[in-house]
């Protein structure tokens, strides 16, 4: 019998790393114009200067080429199970990078911003902060209803009375979830996607992060961020 032969990571690296920092494919996104797959870091940076591909060339959009662009979270999956410890880095880092911008920002020093994690769990408000995030940096926010007034299972959900609310940058999607499925009164079987610029975003990211990598509009016009959400019956 033959053995079965054994893949290497680099067999695959031709399919897993991105054609412009070279690096494995981190928040892999791909243009919808040539199906060409780039870091969203990378190719996001890379619309700043230039309408066309990176890899390509074809003008992916006269205009706007960043609506051009869609996650592929299936990919992202693959590469952290075909790169051990890859995930875990990414993670790490990212932590870290959100907390040395924090701490230049607020001009603090490094015990202070350990006192001042941004990956805290922010779901429980009440456990110990006494001031429940008031001294943090606020953000304005909107909520928007996607399916406001519609009918979704037997019960019509209709969108907020009052859209516009203020908090704290360290609040996480999953807060915002809870906040809403509270003021909407939705049932236990209800689930919420909550969306930034078209894309689900995951219950661990906080406002903070939301808005400084998915809210792509700045200046006059930047506030408040809009976060659209969608009721929908939860089948798990």
């Amino acid at each position: 019998m033959t053995s079965q032969r054994k893949h290497l990571v680099k067999d695959f690296n031709r399919f897993i790393t991105c054609h412009v920092c070279k690096g494995y494919l981190i928040k892999p996104t791909t243009v919808t114009e040539c199906l060409h797959t780039f870091c969203k870091s990378c190719i996001v940076q890379h619309f700043d200067d230039s309408n066309d591909c990176p890899e390509c060339g074809i003008q992916v959009h006269e205009t706007n080429p960043l609506e051009m662009l869609r996650l592929d979270n299936t990919l992202e999956e693959i590469i952290f199970k075909l790169v051990p410890g890859l995930r875990e880095k990414e993670q790490q880092q990212e932590i870290e990078f959100w907390r040395s911008r924090k701490s230049k920002e607020n001009g603090e020093d490094g015990s202070r911003s350990k006192r001042s994690r941004l990956d805290d769990d922010d779901d429980d408000d009440d456990g110990g902060d006494g001031d429940y995030h008031r001294s943090d940096p606020q953000i304005a926010i909107c909520l928007d209803c996607l399916r406001s007034n519609s009918l979704v299972g037997e019960n019509i959900v209709r969108g907020l009375m009052k859209k516009f609310i203020r908090c704290s940058t360290r609040v996480t999607v999953g807060t915002i979830k809870k906040f809403l499925s509270l003021k909407l009164k939705l049932p236990s079987s209800y689930e919420l996607d909550v969306l930034c610029n078209g894309e689900i975003m995951g219950k661990d990211h906080t406002m903070e992060f939301i808005y400084m990598t998915r809210w792509r509009l700045r200046g006059e016009n930047a506030y408040p961020m809009v976060l659209e959400y969608r009721p929908r019956i939860d089948f798990g």
